[in-house]
């Protein structure tokens, strides 16, 4: 059992001596990798920092001379990240924990974000009660408020830090058999939101009963990212994307898109997918003191206290076709889109706040236009929470994966 210690000896050093004495005492083995640029480490690593700014693509002594902190923490997070991979690669990293503020934390996730999901992450910091996604970004990042700054050994930190070492032998310990092994069912990614819930969940169940694993990702901005991560990992099988309304907000400026590079990574690895327009009817915004003025004028409807849905124009939906076309007719593996020709979205129904088919037909035209020939295009005449919509959607994605199992690299 080998936890890796990543940080910065020179300020941290005695605490971070005292996780490593207290997880040693337990029975486990650690990597203590210093990535300090100001003084000399505390104690000596196992890893000294020269060979963190070496596997950056630089060396101690420049940094040292160029005295720009904000430099020395982007090159220790990387070459940090390059040689926990590394280590991870050879069988040497059962878990990472580290403790840190600002530039701790940054160095620290930066590594972790480089393990693959299921190998236990523990960070404590000064940061932790506060937005922590740009450090957790899409890795099961376990964030813990060190509640005083980190500075000496005292009666809050001594606590903290205990629960720290004993929560990531306890993650350790207990998710060994637990890990993540792509030798069980295969892998199938799904895209959902509470409007197209139904859909997803039909789908879902069929694709379970033919010996596949699901997972759903909600497409709320992270979710998508989270979705691509996976697939760029290499571990997913098939793609049921029917919830592709992240691309919405990416455009129109709403606070769930999930980047520009949402709808790419099953397309660049050849992993079969089965892409629809679920909720491209919405753009999300938080309470309706918060959506921006320039939307004044525009279809509202209220979710929920913290939600606020805007409808998007058939405009806007002329451009988000073009986009889904470009991007799966761009895609290296067995691709189909499937259109639900009586409403994306359990509020775009007839009858419904959101029901309105000259926007609709925007998106589906311009779709139909812009589709390479070779993409398989299929048009229902349901609604996409129809059942019949849902088992179309799984039934392609088998046919799918049954006609290309193998991953293709990317350029």
């Amino acid at each position: 059992m080998a936890i890796v210690l990543v940080g910065t000896l020179d300020t941290k050093g005695n605490e971070y001596r005292f996780l490593r004495d207290l997880l040693q005492q337990q029975g486990a083995e650690t990597v203590v990798i210093d990535t300090g640029v100001l003084a000399p480490p505390a104690f000596p690593p196992d890893i000294r920092r020269e060979a963190v700014f070496e596997a950056a693509g630089t060396n101690y002594q420049a940094v040292v001379q160029t005295a720009d902190r904000g430099n020395a923490v982007t090159l220790a997070a990387r070459g940090a990240a390059l040689i926990v991979s590394e280590l991870y690669r050879q069988g040497k990293v059962d878990g990472v924990l580290a403790l840190g503020g600002s530039a701790g934390t940054t160095i620290a996730t930066s590594a972790m974000r480089a393990l693959p999901v299921g190998v236990p992450k523990l960070m404590v910091s000064t940061l932790a009660s506060g937005q922590v996604r740009p450090f957790v970004g899409v890795r099961d990042i376990c964030m813990m408020y060190s509640v005083v700054d980190i500075s000496g050994i005292n009666r809050i930190s001594r606590q903290v830090l205990t629960n720290a070492a004993f929560a990531i032998l306890g993650m350790v310990r207990g998710g060994q058999s637990q890990r993540l092994d792509t030798k069980e069912k295969p892998l199938v990614t799904a895209t959902m939101f509470g409007v197209t819930t139904p859909c997803v969940e039909t789908a879902r169940r069929l694709i379970e009963q033919a010996d596949y694993e699901v997972l759903v990702f909600h497409a709320t901005g992270v979710g998508g990212q989270t979705m691509e991560s996976f697939i760029a990992d290499g571990i997913v099988a098939g793609v049921l994307d029917i919830t592709t309304t992240e691309l919405a907000d990416e455009l129109v400026g709403g606070i769930l898109s999930a980047g520009p590079d949402r709808l790419t990574a099953a397309g660049l690895y050849g992993v079969p997918q089965v892409i629809s327009v679920g909720a491209l009817d919405m753009v999300n915004f938080g309470p309706p003191d918060t959506v921006p003025a320039r939307f004044a004028g525009r279809r509202f409807y209220q979710h929920n206290p913290n939600v606020t849905l805007m409808r998007t124009t058939p405009e806007e939906n002329e451009k988000l076709g073009k986009e889904i076309a470009f991007k799966a007719s761009a895609a290296k593996g067995p691709t189909a889109v499937i259109l639900p020709m009586r409403g994306v979205s359990a509020i775009d129904a007839e009858g419904k706040p959101f029901w309105w088919p000259e926007a609709d037909h925007a998106l589906f035209e311009s779709i139909r236009h812009w589709l390479a020939p070779h993409v398989e295009l299929i048009e229902l005449d349901l609604h996409i929470n129809d059942p019949s919509f849902a088992e179309t959607c799984a039934r392609k994605l088998l046919e799918l994966m049954a006609r290309q199992p193998a991953r293709v690299s990317p350029d």
